[in-house]
């Protein structure tokens, strides 16, 4: 049975990475189709990211009154409606209506599912979950590319991602009695009972604040990365945006990669030297996105996806080591919150950076978010006493 729920987390994480690619692989069409200048993808990306900062802040409240299972179930659920609505918009307000729900959809489901997988699972299916993630967000620009070279328009691309979800909620609303068996704990070591603690008290836990920070940066650089990659081939490579399209799975394909390759290593590693080893990758990717070939920006998109794959399960696995498991959902939540603060301010930030100024700065944006990134982990690492040699030990 235990091995049985694993499975449906699996499920439940590629509906997660579902819909989060779609929007800036469709965008190049999208916005000449609507006649809309080329950073409103920002607005539309801002009101999804504030219906997921709503929902993450709620989620411990949420959870601990439905528990993980129901809250993934009416989550997905509402993510397949809201892709639905996007098939249909006909215009730029549509968009903007549907985004709503399509926010709300992510943020409970994100935080449960990560602190449930933190508590009860090994680092390495932290890793594997989420590159079920990533096998989600390669699905999206491939459909969207199809659906474009096919000549069936952005609409169906969202269409297809909306009858997926629907199926994944059937799945998920079946498997309701596997979540009341509780599987053993994972590396987080004995179970303490939950807390659910306000803002202001988890504001006041040492460390919290430079954890939070850094998580803001990563969340905040993988979402401009996804967005804006698609436009930034089109409109300083030249590319089309069929071509285009497709190729930002390439960043994808690097996260996903990634993953499953870090699940092998992830335990031996531990979380500290996991998420170093990815800041490094993503450095290199983004020197290489600076050389001025359409092939380079292509090596750096992978490289920079293969950077990203250890950080985020690496961040979330090592939350109740630094502040302890009774506190890991309330932590977790705040994390989840703050990284879609970062995917709602940072990513138009850089549309409207591009309009005065050139797309062209797309690779020194991500050198900027990287470089705080790394103060703020490395701070959160020392305050909470986190370090290689005391993973090892534990």
């Amino acid at each position: 049975m235990v091995h049985l729920l694993l499975g449906v987390i699996y499920l439940a994480f590629i509906s997660l990475g579902l819909p989060d690619s779609l929007l800036g692989s469709a965008w190049p069409s999208i916005y000449g189709e609507l006649g809309v200048p080329v950073s409103y993808a920002g607005i539309i990306s801002m009101i999804i990211s504030a219906g997921t900062i709503v929902s993450s802040l709620n989620s411990d409240r949420l959870t601990h009154k439905l528990g993980p299972g129901r809250v993934t179930a009416c989550s997905v659920a509402m993510t397949a409606l809201a892709l639905f609505g996007f098939s249909t918009a006909s215009s730029f307000w549509m968009l903007c209506l549907w985004a709503v729900p399509y926010g709300l959809g992510a943020g409970s489901v994100d935080a449960a599912l990560n602190n449930y997988v933190a508590l009860h699972y090994a680092s390495r299916h932290m890793s594997w979950l989420h590159c079920m993630w990533g096998v989600g967000t390669l699905v999206g620009p491939n459909l969207i590319s199809y659906a474009l070279s096919g000549g069936q328009g952005w609409q169906m691309g969202y269409r297809l991602i909306s009858l997926m979800q629907l199926g994944l909620t059937a799945v998920l609303v079946f498997s309701l009695p596997l979540w009341k068996r509780q599987p053993g704990a994972g590396s987080s070591g004995e179970e303490e009972k939950s807390e659910v603690l306000s803002l202001r008290q988890v504001a006041r836990i040492p460390g919290a604040k430079s954890a939070v920070l850094g998580f803001f940066c990563y969340c905040a650089l993988e979402q401009t990365v996804g967005l804006w990659a698609g436009s930034y081939m089109v409109l300083h490579s030249g590319l089309s945006a069929e071509r285009a399209a497709g190729l930002v799975s390439l960043f994808y394909m690097g996260i996903t990669v990634g993953r499953a390759a870090s699940g092998f290593v992830a335990t031996a590693m531990g979380d500290v030297r996991m998420i170093r080893l990815g800041q490094s990758v993503i450095l290199v990717g983004c020197a290489a996105l600076l050389l001025p070939t359409s092939w380079s920006v292509q090596v750096g998109l992978v490289l920079v996806g293969l950077g990203c794959a250890p950080i985020y399960p690496s961040v979330i696995h090592a939350t109740p080591a630094r502040f302890g498991a009774g506190r890991s959902q309330s932590l977790i939540g705040l994390q989840m919150a703050s990284a879609y603060v970062g995917t709602c301010l940072m990513p138009p930030a850089f549309g409207v950076l591009s309009e005065r100024l050139s797309i062209g700065l797309f690779p020194v944006y991500l050198l900027a978010i990287l470089i705080v990134m790394v103060c703020a982990n490395e701070h959160a690492n020392r305050v909470t006493g986190l370090s290689p040699a005391r993973q090892s030990a534990s």
